[in-house]
């Protein structure tokens, strides 16, 4: 499912859609084409694509590319897929009951589990808040 969204290999393409996504949540999933897991969240985020498409942006970072190795280390990619959100070029924290709260690390479990992050991160984004609550993160997650 990889095939359906953007994928970015350089860091001038990653600087650019995150300074360039405006009133929008850009979601950018870090991992591996050919990684099953990551397979499976490209399918969740494929299925929810269409009905978040007003307020998400959606894209693909290889971490096998050279040039990305720079934001691999600035946020500490160890685990793939790892999700990072961001809202006005402005970095979305999330508490989702781990003790990392900067990115979203695995697939979702469902489509709706995507769909209502990134309504908590908009909603938030748009009231200022760039940490929503733990309380409605933590619905959905095991």
């Amino acid at each position: 499912m990889s095939f359906l969204f953007t994928t970015l290999t350089k860091k001038r393409e990653v600087d650019s859609i995150i300074r360039d996504t405006i009133d929008k949540v850009l979601v950018l999933r870090f991992g591996r084409a050919s990684d099953a897991v990551c397979l499976q969240l490209d399918d969740i985020l494929a299925k929810s694509s269409r009905e978040v498409s007003k307020f998400v942006t959606i894209a693909l970072v290889d971490i096998d590319s050279e040039e990305i190795q720079v934001y691999v280390k600035y946020f500490d990619i160890t685990l793939i897929p790892s999700t990072i959100f961001f809202f006005n070029a402005h970095h979305m924290k999330m508490d989702s009951g781990t003790a990392d709260h900067t990115k979203w690390i695995g697939a979702f479990h469902r489509r709706q589990d995507f769909i209502d992050v990134v309504e908590a991160l908009f909603r938030g984004a748009m009231k200022g808040k760039l940490i929503p609550l733990k309380s409605y993160l933590m619905l959905n997650r095991v």
